[in-house]
C-alpha cells in the first residue's frame, strides 16, 4: 500500500510543479492570473490513509500592477470586472487583458481576434448619446466627420460702463452700424449655421435713457437705464440690422427683469437652412468702469470636423476627437462581474468563461456598482508574485524527493523480506 501511497505524493507533487511552472511563465502575460493546486486525502476507511489527490485548481484574482503605455486602446481595470469579449461564433468570454487593437474594419479587438463589446451610441436630441441598458455589441470606432451643429443660443454677459452718454433718440435719430456715433458698444460673435457656415455677428449696445419710474422716488430700485440691443450678421451680403430688443439695469446696476433673452433671425448662407437664434444677456451688468466688454460668451454650434483621434475615459466611454476641437462618444465599454470569480473556467488566451460555480454574468459599467474603473493607455500586469512561486517551487520540489524516498525505502523493505530463508 505504500507503494500507491508515494505515488500518488509524486503525481500531487508533479502537478503542483505543472502549476508553479506555468505561473511563472506567465509572469510577464498581462491579465494573467495565477493559480494554486488544492490538495485533499484519500482514505477508505482504514485508519491509514490512501494518499494524496488533487481536489482542484484555485486562481487567484487579486489585482496585478498597472504598466503605462504609448497605445492608447490599452486598457487596465483596477479592481472587479472582466473585458466582454466576442468571437466570431458570437460566443462570450471574460478576460483582464486589455492589449487591444483595431482591425481593417476599425472594430476593437484582442490579438486572437475577438471583438471588445460595449453599450452603443444612439443619436439622442442633443447629438450621440449611450444606449444604457442596450445589448452589449461589437465596439467600433468609426473615422466619420462630424456634421456641423446649427446655433440656437448665444450667450453674452455683457458689462457697461455707465459713464456713457445717452444717445437721443430724435425724430431724426436712425441706428447705423456703420455709425459710432449712434451706439455706444459693440462687439462680435461667430456663430454657425446649418451647414456649418460661420456667421459674424457684430452686436451693438444703445443708451436710451435714465428715467426714475416712481415718481421721484428715492432707492436704486426705483431708478432705471435702458439699453437697446441691435445685432447684424456680417457674413450675408446687404444684410440690415436687427433690433433684438432692450434690457433695463436698476440703480446698483443690475438686471431688472429675470430673463433677458431676444430672437434673432440669421439668414440663409451658401444654401443653409435659416434659423431663428436665441441671444441670452442674463448676468449682464452697468458700473462706472474704466471700458465696456464681455465676460462670458459663448455658443451651442460648431462647424463641420474631420476625425482626428479617439481618447477612453474612465468610465469606458469612448470618445471621438475632432478638428473642429469638438468631441462626440462613440460607445463605451461594459465590464462584466461575478458572484465567484473563482469557479470561471481558464480556456487559455487570458480569457475566461462562465461556469455554474461561478454564477451568471452582471454587465455594467466602469466606475458604477462593483465594478472597477478603467485606466487607459496602460495594462494590468501578471499577477504572479515570483518571490513565492520560487520559495512553493522549493517545497514542491522536496515534496517530491520525500515522496520518491518513500518508495526506495519500501523497495529495500520488500528486498529484505524477498530475501528471508
Amino acid at each position: 500500500m505504500a507503494f500507491s501511497q508515494a505515488v500518488s505524493g509524486l503525481n500531487a507533487a508533479a502537478s503542483n510543479l505543472d502549476v508553479i511552472g506555468n505561473n511563472i511563465a506567465n509572469s510577464s502575460t498581462y491579465g494573467f492570473k495565477s493559480s494554486s493546486v488544492a490538495f485533499a486525502d484519500l482514505f477508505s476507511g482504514s485508519d491509514v490513509g490512501l494518499g494524496v489527490k488533487v481536489s482542484g485548481m484555485v486562481q487567484n484574482f487579486k489585482d496585478g500592477s498597472i504598466t503605462k503605455t504609448n497605445d492608447q486602446l490599452h486598457m487596465a481595470i483596477t479592481q472587479g470586472g472582466f473585458f466582454r469579449m466576442q468571437d466570431t461564433n458570437g460566443n462570450i468570454f471574460y478576460s483582464r487583458n486589455g492589449q487591444f487593437k483595431m482591425d481593417a474594419d476599425r472594430n476593437v479587438i484582442d490579438m486572437q481576434g475577438m471583438k471588445l463589446t460595449g453599450y452603443p451610441a444612439i443619436q439622442g436630441k442633443e447629438g450621440p448619446e449611450i444606449q444604457q441598458g442596450a445589448a452589449p455589441e461589437p465596439i467600433t470606432i468609426p473615422t466619420n466627420m462630424l456634421t456641423a451643429k446649427a446655433t440656437t443660443e448665444v450667450a453674452m454677459t455683457a458689462n457697461l460702463n455707465s459713464m456713457h452718454n445717452q444717445i437721443e433718440k430724435t425724430p431724426n435719430y436712425k441706428f447705423d452700424p456703420s455709425n459710432k456715433e449712434t451706439f455706444n458698444y459693440s462687439s462680435g460673435i461667430s456663430i454657425y449655421d446649418s451647414l456649418g457656415n460661420e456667421h459674424n455677428i457684430n452686436v451693438f449696445f444703445v443708451k436710451t435713457g435714465v428715467v426714475n419710474k416712481n415718481e421721484g422716488k428715492a432707492g436704486p430700485e426705483n431708478w432705471v437705464t435702458q439699453w437697446d440691443i441691435h445685432a447684424l450678421d456680417t457674413s450675408v451680403k446687404d444684410a440690415k440690422s436687427e433690433s433684438l430688443g432692450s434690457v433695463e439695469f436698476n440703480g446698483n446696476g443690475q438686471l431688472v427683469k429675470d430673463e433677458n433673452k431676444f430672437s434673432f433671425g440669421m439668414k440663409s448662407l451658401n444654401g443653409s437652412e435659416p434659423a431663428q437664434v436665441a441671444f441670452n444677456f442674463n448676468g449682464s451688468k452697468q458700473q462706472r468702469v474704466k471700458e465696456d466688454s464681455i465676460s462670458n460668451q459663448k455658443q451651442d454650434g460648431y462647424a463641420a470636423g474631420h476625425f482626428t483621434n479617439y481618447q477612453v475615459e474612465s468610465d469606458g466611454k469612448i470618445y471621438g476627437l475632432y478638428s473642429n476641437e469638438q468631441k462626440q462618444v462613440l460607445g463605451q465599454v461594459v465590464l462584466a462581474n461575478f458572484s465567484n470569480p473563482a469557479g470561471l473556467a481558464s480556456q487559455g488566451d487570458n480569457v475566461w468563461i462562465e461556469t455554474g460555480a461561478s454564477g451568471s454574468p452582471v454587465v455594467g459599467t466602469a466606475g458604477s456598482g462593483n465594478f472597477g474603473k478603467l485606466i487607459s493607455s496602460s495594462l494590468e500586469a501578471s499577477n504572479v508574485d515570483m518571490s513565492q512561486e520560487l520559495v512553493s517551487m522549493i517545497v514542491a520540489q522536496r515534496n517530491y524527493q520525500s515522496n520518491a524516498q518513500t518508495i526506495k525505502t519500501q523497495d529495500q523493505i520488500l528486498q529484505t523480506l524477498v530475501s528471508m530463508r
